[in-house]
């Protein structure tokens, strides 16, 4: 049975709901084109961070305000080059990678605040940008008195760069805001679509030098059920707003749930960087056997199965069996050890035999 795997994503037409997400590996041709013939739908370049934009404005002659300023001023100390790449190699390699390759090829910009940087929006969409992700990092507590100044910021930024661009706007949002759903629906107007969720690092001690220090790790296999209560919720509350969902997919299942839950994309990057572009057609061959086997003809079998939402009263009852619950030491033991198997990343026997 012949199976329809094509989507539409904001704008975008993709030939399969697998977009791979921003990471050095997306900025490598060879990589770039193993990923289109392992049937990807799209690729996020790797991003292009604020910084480096303001260099790139400085020797343009373009103003600062008193923020930029002195974030220009940090940009010449701390060295931003993303994998070697300025901000005229970005645009250069936005243009190969479009006239290159034959499906969507998305940008990303990463910031911290708005500012005049954000105008460099246009010159991604010159170079031949199909889309742009714009990733904006959770200010610090400080900055905003309340979350509704956090939100107002957001959708000032996503405006001006709406405003100045033709093509779709993705907005990567990090799990911090408090009202998501709510700020979704403010979206709508600036966003063509909502990338669900970025990553922050992770905050440990070093117990050496008494001093925070940041940890980056990929995402665990399996652990996309983190996302999907989430993702529900802003489909629900914002059907009209395309959603990409993003973490811890790294099975056909995941991506299956993904979809059930809302997402019109599942996005890919940890698994990618794990197992390399050929984890873009496993993926893909378990979507379509899934689907073959409930006799499902395209997407729109699949999409009719929403929305799945709980019902109060069992929802209620298995809270309240999960709080009570007592687990078996040795079965989550095995379960651990079938998540992260031994130092080699192999499962261990007793997850094997499980």
């Amino acid at each position: 049975m012949s199976i329809d795997l094509s989507t539409s994503f904001g704008g975008l037409h993709l030939q399969a709901p697998i977009v791979v997400g921003s990471c050095p590996m997306t900025a490598e041709e060879p990589s770039q084109v193993a990923l289109v013939s392992a049937g990807a739908g799209a690729i996020v370049l790797p991003s292009l961070f604020q910084e480096q934009v303001l260099l790139w404005n400085d020797r343009n002659s373009v103003a600062f305000s008193p923020q930029e300023k002195a974030l220009l001023k940090r940009s010449r100390r701390v060295p931003v080059e993303n994998a070697g790449l300025d901000a005229e190699s970005y645009l250069e390699m936005v243009t190969r990678a479009t006239s290159q390759l034959s499906i969507p090829v998305i940008a990303s910009l990463n910031g911290e605040s708005g500012g005049n940087w954000l105008d460099f929006a246009k010159e991604v969409e010159q170079a031949g940008a199909s889309a742009i992700e714009l990733c904006l990092q959770p200010p610090p507590p400080s900055v905003y008195g309340t979350a509704r100044e956090v939100e107002d910021a957001v959708v000032d930024v996503v405006t001006k760069i709406d405003h100045a661009i033709k093509i779709p706007l993705f907005v990567k949002l990090h799990r911090s805001y408090t009202r998501l759903s709510q700020l979704s629906c403010r979206l709508l107007s600036g966003a063509q679509g909502l990338i669900l969720f970025g990553r922050l690092p992770d905050t440990d001690i070093s117990l050496d030098t008494f001093q925070l220090k940041s940890e980056w790790t990929l995402t665990e296999p399996g652990t996309v059920t983190k996302i999907i209560g989430p993702v529900m919720q802003v489909h629900s509350h914002c059907p009209g707003m395309p959603l990409a969902a993003s973490g811890g997919i790294g099975t056909s299942i995941d991506v299956v749930k993904a979809l059930l839950a809302g997402a019109d994309v599942a996005m890919v990057t940890s698994a990618v960087c794990r197992e390399g572009p050929t984890v873009v057609r496993t993926l893909i061959d378990g979507l379509r056997n899934f689907m073959e086997r409930r006799h499902m003809k395209s997407l729109d079998d699949l999409f009719e199965k929403r929305p799945l939402e709980f019902d109060s009263e069992a929802q209620r009852n298995d809270y309240l069996k999960g709080l009570t619950a007592r687990f078996d030491p040795a079965e989550v033991r095995r379960k651990v050890s079938h998540l992260h198997g031994d130092r080699w990343g192999h499962p261990t026997s007793d997850a094997v035999e499980s």
